[in-house]
């Protein structure tokens, strides 16, 4: 998944206006957050869709 709308400018800005807002020694912690949050949704997606694939095979 990509997001061709935004290009590198504009995560350049984005990454500058969360450097204003948060200062550099919170940075870390933010994007550490932020990863552990995308990793849990990406595994509970990838859980719920075994499920389905489970429920399809015992179906037929």
């Amino acid at each position: 998944m990509s997001l061709p709308a935004i290009g590198i400018p504009g995560l350049i800005i984005i990454l500058f206006i969360a450097l204003l807002l948060f200062g550099p020694s919170k940075l870390p912690q933010l994007g550490r957050a932020v990863g552990d949050t995308l990793r849990e949704f990406k595994k509970s997606t990838n859980d719920i869709i075994e499920v389905e694939d489970r429920k399809e095979e015992k179906s037929k």
